[in-house]
């Protein structure tokens, strides 16, 4: 049976599975979900577990954590901590790092672009310790880890592929993790600035705006790595296509919109291409107050992941490093 998953574009697992579940109907084989809600956070364990859900769902196989908080949009420090939190905690189950651990956090993106500046942003307030490690403090030592920080630019400003920098900077350090952070693009507006996905994947830089090139994953640096992204951006297209959807479900209720119950998949797809030719058919939509939802959503980043990589230092001072 063919599916046309892939016209929808998401860098989320679980928008693929959303997606791909209207479409048949049904499960997908191979695909695990196990969901757990807070007041008002939402957390999505999605797992590929087999080669055909691999292919069906567009993702590699592994394991995809998606937190949710749709009030990430406002300025709300409590929830802001809560997230971290559950971020801090979801990260330290997946990797389960032993207390001398080096890591290596890698902030991807054009930091002259705001909606791609989430990795740099979020990699400038992250604790680095690799350089302090013979300095710290008995109490300390065993809870903070060996923690080293890069942003490694993109190709249209360095030159290099992002992929052999870090290749060349993961051979002389030899970290035993790689955290990659990097904007993604939503399938869903909803979402845009208010999730975000850990996956032990690892990824592709410049994916999320259709260059596929060098991967940061295990297979190509030789270490674990690790994704976290946040979706800054959502396609023209899938908005399009959101619209006549919506026309589409409501159809029956206006008898000026009938004659689209009717309508084809072929035909959905004919009229975006016609509202959105070719030119601005990659066109992407970010929110316009992006500059101070950036810099909220990469504290937020930075600090589960500094959580994380340090248990012996308490939040309060973890706070001081992010502002």
């Amino acid at each position: 049976m063919e599916h046309n998953y892939h016209t929808v574009r998401t860098d989320l697992a679980l928008e693929a599975r959303e997606v791909l579940t209207r479409q048949v109907h049904e499960d997908i084989p191979g695909v695990l979900v196990e969901t757990s809600e807070d007041d008002d956070v939402i957390i999505t364990r999605v797992n590929v577990t087999t080669p055909e859900a691999e292919k069906m769902m567009g993702k590699m196989q592994g394991k995809y954590i998606t937190i949710e908080a749709p009030g990430l949009r406002y300025k709300n420090t409590p929830l802001q901590q809560k997230v971290m939190n559950f971020l801090a905690n979801e990260l330290v189950e997946m990797v389960k790092l032993p207390r001398d651990a080096t890591v290596l956090v890698v902030g991807l993106g054009n930091w002259n672009v705001t909606p791609d500046a989430l990795g740099p942003r979020a990699a400038q307030k992250i604790v680095v310790t690799r350089h302090l490690q013979e300095m710290l403090s008995p109490e300390l030592k065993g809870g903070v880890r060996s923690v080293c920080a890069i942003t490694p630019g993109v190709l249209g400003i360095t030159g290099m592929e992002t992929g052999e920098i870090i290749q060349g900077i993961v051979s002389k350090i030899s970290p035993n993790l790689v955290l990659a952070i990097d904007a993604l693009a939503a399938a869903s507006s909803q979402r845009v600035i208010t999730t975000v996905q850990l996956a032990n994947t690892g990824i592709h830089p410049g994916s999320g705006v259709g260059n596929k090139r060098f991967g940061l994953t295990q297979a190509s640096l030789g270490v674990p790595v690790v994704a976290i992204g946040v979706p800054t951006v959502v396609h023209a297209s899938t908005i399009a296509m959101d619209t006549i959807n919506t026309l589409q479900e409501h159809a029956a209720f206006a008898r000026y919109f009938k004659s689209m119950s009717s309508l084809s998949d072929q035909d959905r797809h004919t009229i975006v291409r016609q509202v959105l030719p070719e030119m601005l058919g990659d066109l992407m939509v970010t929110p316009k107050e992006v500059d101070r939802l950036i810099e909220d959503i990469a504290a937020v980043v930075a600090g589960g992941i500094n959580q994380a990589m340090h248990p012996n230092i308490d939040y309060e001072n973890i706070h001081m490093y992010l502002h």
